[in-house]
């Protein structure tokens, strides 16, 4: 058993427009929002209780996931009146949880497909104060690396450099046990990568690096963000329950189209990500856009590579 945070309080400044009116984990891959994926993967690990630790447009997350009846288990939400880094996020939200079980720690801008059950029975094995879910990269110079021992356990935490002595990373989902989460200042701007973790190796804490090469992707760019909605759709698109969508309309590249939304006749997409309530009009012709939640899209427009929603038409860089 395990409890769990979910950190989704950040800008997204490298998503924007994306990000200027919806928080990056609100924003929809494959139909459903980042943080709904990540729900699933924790129901689906045997947590029972979430804690959404938001700051950032906080006040969309609520209206969305509720109390968490709807997936089965207890959501709850840590608001950060000004934003306190990955640390002081997790010491906040913690104050939520009992004491009695680990804690599992994830990013708000990380799709996986590890096995999160195994992460924190690998945790419990080792009696370990915290355990990182690691990944090989085959060039681990764009990110900090992580050398561990023939045993498991984390020997350092590296800067980015010219030639990493290993190839493993960071992959953004945690255990921590709660003793260790106590330990981190409450009220404080804290980052967990930077002063947390490696504090505890220093000390000579029992920390482990949980190794396993499934599917990963940070979706922190528009880029990003466009590869994890057509890396889980299979076939050409996907649509939601209640989307219509004309005989003559033409789809492909791997588009999404949320819930309730109207496609047009003779409507081409590709590679296209489409919100809830979307209606678009006869003969538009969209390529690599995003359009927000409740957006109209006049017949006939021709748009390649746009943010479009109700107040916005944006470039995105792709």
């Amino acid at each position: 058993m395990a409890t769990g945070i979910l950190l989704v309080g950040g800008f997204g400044t490298r998503l924007k427009p994306l990000t200027d009116e919806y928080p990056k984990p609100m924003l929809p891959v494959a139909g459903l929002p980042v943080t709904e994926h990540q729900i699933l993967a924790a129901k689906k690990a045997g947590i029972h209780t979430l804690v959404l630790a938001t700051s950032y447009l906080a006040d969309i997350f609520t209206p969305y996931f509720g109390d968490g009846s709807k997936w089965g288990m207890k959501i709850l939400y840590a608001v950060e009146k000004e934003p306190l880094g990955t640390g002081g996020a997790i010491a906040n939200a913690a104050q939520l949880l009992g004491r009695d079980v680990p804690v599992v720690i994830f990013n708000g801008d990380v799709l996986s497909r590890h096995s999160i059950a195994d992460q924190i029975a690998f945790h419990v094995a080792n009696k370990a104060d915290a355990t990182l879910h690691l990944i090989d990269v085959e060039d681990a110079r764009a990110f900090g690396c992580v050398p561990t021992d023939k045993d498991g356990r984390v020997t350092a935490f590296l800067e980015k450099m010219d030639n990493p002595v290993t190839n493993s990373i960071n992959a953004g989902c945690y255990v921590f046990s709660p003793e260790v989460i106590d330990q981190i200042p409450l009220g404080k701007v804290i980052s967990v990568e930077r002063e947390t973790f490696p504090a505890l190796v220093e000390s000579g804490r029992p920390v482990f690096g949980y190794k396993e090469q499934s599917y990963w992707l940070d979706v922190g760019t528009p880029a990003a963000l466009f590869k994890g909605s057509r890396d889980l759709i299979e076939g050409e698109f996907q649509a939601m329950p209640g989307t219509t969508i004309a005989p003559s309309a033409v789809i492909t590249g791997g588009t999404s189209i949320g819930a309730g939304s109207t496609i047009a006749a003779g409507v081409i997409l590709d590679d296209c990500i489409i919100g809830d309530g979307v209606t678009i009009g006869a003969g538009a012709n969209l390529t690599h856009c995003f359009i927000a939640h409740g957006t109209e899209i006049a017949p006939g427009t021709i748009k390649r590579g746009h943010y479009l929603s109700k107040k916005l038409d944006l470039p995105i860089s792709l």
